[in-house]
C-alpha cells in the first residue's frame, strides 16, 4: 500500500509494481432525482483528484420497499449514461430492495490505475504553494435542492434561474481538470465536497501538516447558488461542492496550471496560500481574519430531509 485511509485522502493507492491502483468508495443519500449520475461521479471524482482517468466503478444499490421497476431502470439508466460520457465500465455491484432503507441509497466504488510514482499526493503541499479551484461553490448542493425542492425556490427564482441551478448537475465532474492538473503536476488535489470549499481546505491541511489562508473575496459562487443559499439560511462555504476541484500549485507552475485549465474548458480561481504549520488554517473575509473550524455536518442537510 502506498496510501492508506486517513482524513481528507480521497483515494488509496496500491503499489502493484510498475504500476499504480487507485480506489475510492463513497455513498450517496442525499440527492433523489438524480443519485444514479452522481453515484458515478463521485466516486470518478475521487480518482481524478490523484490526476488519474477512471476505469471501472461497481455500484451496491439499496432501494427502499415500493420501488417500482420503471425506478429502478431509470436510476441505472443514469449511471450508464453518465460513465459512458466519461468513458468507464461499470464492471459490477449489488442491487436490492429492502426495508434498511427509507429513501435510495447507492454506495460506489471506482479504480484507475497509473505508472508508478506519478499519482498525486496532498503530503507534498509547500508553504507558497497557491491554493486553486475550479468552477465555483455550491454546485452540487444548489442544483440537488433546485432538484428536489422545486417548490420551496418558485417565490426565489425565476423559472430560468431554477432551470440553470438544475443544470449544474450537470457540472458535477472533475475529471478533466484532475486528468490535466495531473499532466502539469501539482502537490496535491481534493474534489470539493461535503463540508465544501473551507472542508477541503482544512482536509488537505490535515494531510499535508501545513496551515493556509483562504481569501473569500476570491471564491467563485453562480448567482443562482447565492440565493438559494441566501434563501435557505446556508453557508456556500461549507456547501457539498462536486464539480470543484482544489488544486494545490507550486509557484512556478501557476501559468501553465492556469493554461491547462483554459485549455481544458474550465474555469479556474486562485484562492489562497500554504502556509507553515503555526499559521494555522484561516479565512481573510470582509477585512477579518477567523480561523477555520473542521468540517461539521453539511450545510445541505439544512434543507435535506426536512
Amino acid at each position: 500500500m502506498k496510501v492508506r485511509p486517513g482524513i481528507g485522502e480521497d483515494c488509496a493507492v496500491i503499489d502493484f509494481g510498475a504500476q499504480e491502483c487507485i480506489m475510492s468508495t463513497d455513498p450517496i443519500t442525499a440527492a433523489v432525482n438524480d443519485i444514479g449520475r452522481l453515484s458515478i461521479h463521485i466516486t470518478c471524482n475521487d480518482v481524478a483528484s490523484n490526476g488519474v482517468q477512471p476505469l471501472g466503478i461497481m455500484l451496491a444499490v439499496m432501494l427502499p420497499e415500493g420501488t417500482t421497476e420503471e425506478e429502478v431502470g431509470y436510476i441505472m439508466g443514469q449511471a450508464a449514461e453518465t460513465a459512458g460520457a466519461l468513458n468507464v465500465e461499470i464492471i459490477g455491484g449489488h442491487t436490492e430492495i429492502t426495508p434498511a432503507v427509507k429513501k435510495p441509497v447507492i454506495v460506489s466504488t471506482a479504480i484507475g490505475r497509473t505508472a508508478s510514482g506519478t499519482s498525486q499526493d496532498g503530503n507534498d503541499m509547500m508553504p507558497g504553494d497557491y491554493i486553486m479551484m475550479t468552477k465555483s461553490v455550491g454546485l452540487e448542493g444548489a442544483g440537488i435542492i433546485a432538484c428536489d425542492h422545486e417548490v420551496h425556490l418558485e417565490n426565489v427564482l425565476s423559472e430560468e434561474e431554477i432551470s440553470r441551478a438544475k443544470s449544474f448537475l450537470d457540472l458535477v465532474s472533475v475529471v478533466p481538470e484532475g486528468v490535466a492538473a495531473g499532466k502539469i503536476g501539482t502537490h496535491g488535489m481534493h474534489d470539493i465536497t461535503e463540508g465544501g470549499i473551507l472542508g477541503a481546505v482544512w482536509e488537505m491541511c490535515q494531510i499535508s501538516g501545513k496551515g493556509a489562508q483562504v481569501w473569500k473575496e476570491r471564491i467563485p459562487i453562480e448567482p443562482e447558488a447565492a440565493k438559494i443559499c441566501e434563501f435557505f439560511d446556508i453557508d456556500p462555504l461549507r456547501l457539498i461542492s462536486s464539480g470543484s476541484m482544489v488544486i494545490i500549485v507550486a509557484e512556478e507552475k501557476k501559468d501553465a496550471m492556469e493554461a491547462a485549465m483554459k485549455e481544458a474548458g474550465v474555469s479556474s480561481a486562485i484562492i489562497g496560500r500554504v502556509e507553515e504549520s503555526a499559521y494555522g488554517i484561516k479565512l481573510k473575509a470582509d477585512g477579518e481574519t477567523v480561523d477555520v473550524t473542521p468540517p461539521s455536518a453539511d450545510e445541505i442537510y439544512k434543507v435535506v430531509g426536512k
